[in-house]
Protein backbone atom coordinates (compact mmCIF):
# COMPACT_ATOMS: atom_id res chain seq x y z
CA UNK A 1 0.00 0.00 0.00
CA UNK A 2 2.07 3.18 -1.34
CA UNK A 3 -1.27 6.07 -0.42
CA UNK A 4 -2.83 5.59 2.72
CA UNK A 5 -5.14 8.50 3.02
CA UNK A 6 -8.79 7.45 3.33
CA UNK A 7 -8.10 4.21 4.40
CA UNK A 8 -8.58 2.63 7.85
CA UNK A 9 -6.69 0.69 10.49
CA UNK A 10 -8.42 -1.32 13.63
CA UNK A 11 -6.06 -1.33 15.96
CA UNK A 12 -6.72 -3.26 19.58
CA UNK A 13 -4.72 -2.06 22.33
CA UNK A 14 -4.91 1.08 21.02
CA UNK A 15 -5.01 3.40 24.16
CA UNK A 16 -0.80 2.61 25.16
CA UNK A 17 2.02 1.55 24.65
CA UNK A 18 2.82 -0.56 20.68
CA UNK A 19 -1.12 0.13 19.49
CA UNK A 20 -0.88 4.01 20.41
CA UNK A 21 2.39 4.21 18.42
CA UNK A 22 1.06 2.69 15.32
CA UNK A 23 -2.40 4.38 15.59
CA UNK A 24 -0.46 7.90 16.16
CA UNK A 25 1.79 7.21 12.98
CA UNK A 26 -0.85 5.79 10.84
CA UNK A 27 -2.93 8.99 11.18
CA UNK A 28 -0.34 11.00 10.56
CA UNK A 29 -0.16 9.47 7.00
CA UNK A 30 -3.88 10.25 6.40
CA UNK A 31 -5.66 7.05 8.13
CA UNK A 32 -9.06 6.58 10.03
CA UNK A 33 -8.35 5.00 13.19
CA UNK A 34 -10.65 2.61 15.01
CA UNK A 35 -9.16 1.65 18.62
CA UNK A 36 -9.95 -0.94 20.45
CA UNK A 37 -9.12 -1.21 24.22
CA UNK A 38 -10.22 -2.63 27.72
CA UNK A 39 -10.02 0.31 29.31
CA UNK A 40 -12.70 3.23 28.63
CA UNK A 41 -10.63 5.92 30.71
CA UNK A 42 -7.50 5.29 28.47
CA UNK A 43 -9.66 5.03 25.30
CA UNK A 44 -11.25 8.54 25.64
CA UNK A 45 -7.59 9.98 26.09
CA UNK A 46 -5.97 7.90 23.32
CA UNK A 47 -9.13 9.19 21.09
CA UNK A 48 -8.80 12.54 21.57
CA UNK A 49 -4.52 12.39 20.64
CA UNK A 50 -4.84 10.30 17.42
CA UNK A 51 -7.58 12.92 16.42
CA UNK A 52 -5.42 15.85 17.12
CA UNK A 53 -3.61 14.42 13.62
CA UNK A 54 -7.10 16.00 11.90
CA UNK A 55 -8.49 12.42 10.98
CA UNK A 56 -11.57 10.57 11.97
CA UNK A 57 -10.94 8.13 15.17
CA UNK A 58 -13.62 5.80 16.95
CA UNK A 59 -12.71 4.26 20.32
CA UNK A 60 -14.53 1.00 20.80
CA UNK A 61 -14.14 -0.97 24.35
CA UNK A 62 -12.67 -3.96 23.29
CA UNK A 63 -11.50 -7.17 25.07
CA UNK A 64 -10.44 -9.65 22.99
CA UNK A 65 -10.35 -12.58 24.66
CA UNK A 66 -14.40 -12.32 24.30
CA UNK A 67 -15.17 -12.94 20.27
CA UNK A 68 -18.30 -10.80 20.44
CA UNK A 69 -16.70 -8.44 21.72
CA UNK A 70 -14.27 -9.00 18.67
CA UNK A 71 -17.33 -8.86 16.24
CA UNK A 72 -18.57 -5.73 17.91
CA UNK A 73 -15.27 -3.76 16.90
CA UNK A 74 -15.50 -5.14 12.96
CA UNK A 75 -19.25 -3.99 12.81
CA UNK A 76 -18.25 -0.46 14.50
CA UNK A 77 -15.42 -0.45 12.36
CA UNK A 78 -17.44 -1.03 8.71
CA UNK A 79 -20.24 1.12 10.44
CA UNK A 80 -18.14 3.76 10.75
CA UNK A 81 -15.25 3.68 7.88
CA UNK A 82 -17.02 0.73 5.34
CA UNK A 83 -13.81 -1.02 5.12
CA UNK A 84 -10.74 -2.02 6.67
CA UNK A 85 -7.08 -2.08 5.17
CA UNK A 86 -5.01 -2.65 8.13
CA UNK A 87 -5.80 -4.77 11.54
Amino acid sequence: MQDFRNKTAVITGGASGIGLAMATRLAREGMSIVLGDIEQAALDLAVKEVSSHGVPVIGVVTDVTHFDAVVELERRAVEAFGSVHVL
